[in-house]
This record gives C-alpha cells, structure tokens and sequence, in this order.
C-alpha cells in the first residue's frame, strides 16, 4: 500500500512538472518573439547570403510583427558566424543564414568551436542558388575549353577567388583544376563584395561564386559567364551550358542558403520560425525576387533540412578527401 502510495505520488509529481514545462513553452510561444530578431550573415555585405536575409527579414518583419535585423558577423569562411550562433542563448531571438559552406568546413576544417548538426537546429532552406564560373570581359577565353588552354599554357599564372578557405568557391576551384588538369591561383576574400570588386577590376581572372553577386555584371557585358556549376543549366542564365556538357562530366556543385537556430530552442519557437518562414519563401512576392536574382525559393521542412545536412555532409567528407583541402 505504502509503494502504491509511493508511486502514485511520483507519477503525480512527474505529471504537474511536465504541465509546468509545457506551460512555460506554450507561453513562451505565444509571447514570442517580444523583441528583434536578428538573422546573422557570416559574409560581408553585398553577396547571396546578405540578399537572401534581407529579403526574408523585410517580409518576417511583418509577419511577426516585429523587427528582423541583419546582423554580419564575418570571417573564416563562415564560420565565425555559425560559432557566435551556435553559443547564442536558445530563445529564437538570434538565427543563422547557413549555407553548403558549413556541411564543407566540416571537413575541410581540422578542428572547429562547434558541431554544426549537433549545435544548430535547422528551420528551413530558404533557395537554391547554382555557381557560375565567370571571367573578367578582357579575358580571351570565350568558353570552358579555350579557358583550360589558357590555363594550361601558362600554368600558375591566373588565379581565381573565393569567399574564403572552405567555401563552396574554393571545392568547386579545387574540383575544377583537379579535373582539367591546371594550376590556378587561389585567393580567398571574405565575401562575394570584394571578391567581385577585384574581378570586375581585372584583379583577378576568374571566380566560381553564386549567380546572384554577378548576374547584373554578366548582363552588363562586364563579366562572361563560361559555365554553371550544377548538373542543370539556370533559368537566369539558360543559354550558359553545365560544367557537365562543357565536358567535366559529373561535376554539380551549387549552392543552399537556410536558417537554424542554438539546438536547444523551444521546439514551439522553432516550429512557429518555421510557419512564418515558410508562408513568405512561397509568397508569389517572394518567388519573384528570387527569379531576378538567380535563385531557386525551397521553403522546407526542417526535417528535410536536416536530412539535406547530414547528406551533404557526407558528400563533401569524400569530397575533401579527394581534393586534399584542409585548413588548420
């Protein structure tokens, strides 16, 4: 009787502390978000992930009702910024505008401050967005073939930017050379701004960098876009073949931008992140502004953002691997 008593006793115990948490997320839910958010872009200013989050944080602003600030945080390929996240307090007000880039640094990085799937709880990917390997307008190389003759006759001589050590830009440059068989220069800036400033200046020869810094380049004659990246040619850029037809077989390398929170945010929080977030990825305002600048909206679940992760992690491990890039 004693131990019936007992146990009775317990799973009352155990019931009114569960109610107590559920009361608390459920409140925190609703009172949520009292305060700006800030959506943190591990890039300088100017480049995809920066108008990415502008765009998303204009919309969230009013569907939360509250202000969405950008908020850059650059430096070491990107992850400075998932680091300053990934030790943020959980309470979904401060987010990170994740990339392919960290699924790479995994690897690519010796050592790094944080686990990326284990630290960060995913929200939703936000677009896709292919690479396109473009040349300064003076270079002569009118196509992949004439640039890989150039290449070669004069190896060590042209470089090619990235958006740092780690980046989709520098496995896609390494990628590249290891299959055409060139030696190219590989200078890391710390977003797409410099990096395109110098390549329209004629600073650098080439870069692999995400349509959007570019396209208006591009179509300004400035720039000539050789190449995409991914196994499908663009809908901004329809008349630029794939790397693939270009006669690199099998190469398909883009680029995805997404939002994740601290691992430990309330799962009513993230869900709520994910509600508002996806409604404006698929707005048909939303879908426009992608269009113009190159990107493809996703708006996922978060479960299918995390099974993105974890594959492309693997994928870039033997990627790595292959290349030999590694950072310390």
């Amino acid at each position: 009787m004693n131990l019936a008593r007992h146990l009775r006793r317990r799973h009352l115990v155990q019931a009114i502390a569960l109610a107590a948490t559920m009361a608390v997320g459920s409140a925190m839910a609703q009172a949520w978000p009292s305060k700006p958010v800030s959506l943190v872009v591990p890039f300088p200013a100017g480049g995809t992930t920066d108008v990415l989050a502008r765009a998303l944080a204009e919309k969230l602003t009013l569907s939360l009702g509250q202000t969405v600030i950008v908020e850059s945080k650059p430096g070491a390929g990107a992850t400075l910024g998932a680091d300053y996240v990934a030790k943020a307090r959980p309470d979904g007000y401060t987010l990170l505008v994740g990339a392919v880039h960290h699924t790479i640094a995994s690897s690519v990085y010796k050592k790094l401050p944080y686990d990326f799937q284990r630290d960060l709880a995913p929200i939703t990917t936000i677009a896709l967005v292919p690479n396109v390997l473009v040349v300064n307008a003076n270079t002569p190389a009118k196509n992949v073939a004439e640039l890989v003759a150039l290449l070669k006759a004069k190896p060590g001589a042209y470089n090619y930017g990235s958006n740092g050590n780690g980046t989709a830009q520098h496995l896609i440059g390494t990628q590249f050379q290891n299959m055409t068989g060139t030696d190219i220069g590989h200078i890391p800036y710390k977003g797409s701004g410099p990096l395109t400033t110098d390549l329209l200046g004629g600073q650098i020869t080439m870069s692999f960098d995400t349509i959007t810094p570019v396209l208006q380049h591009i179509k300004g004659g400035k720039l000539r876009a050789l190449a995409v990246t991914t196994s499908s040619r663009s809908s901004a850029l329809p008349d630029v073949p794939t790397l693939d037809e270009a006669g690199l077989k099998g190469f398909n390398i883009g680029t995805w931008f997404g939002v994740l929170a601290p691992a430990a945010t309330p799962k009513d929080v993230l869900a709520r992140l994910s509600m508002e977030m996806a409604k404006v990825i698929h707005s048909a305002e939303f879908r426009k502004r992608m269009e113009e600048i190159g990107a493809e909206p996703v708006g996922n679940s978060a479960e299918q953002m995390a099974a993105q992760i974890k594959s492309e992690t693997e994928k870039f491990a033997r990627l790595v691997k292959e290349a030999k890039v590694t950072i310390d």
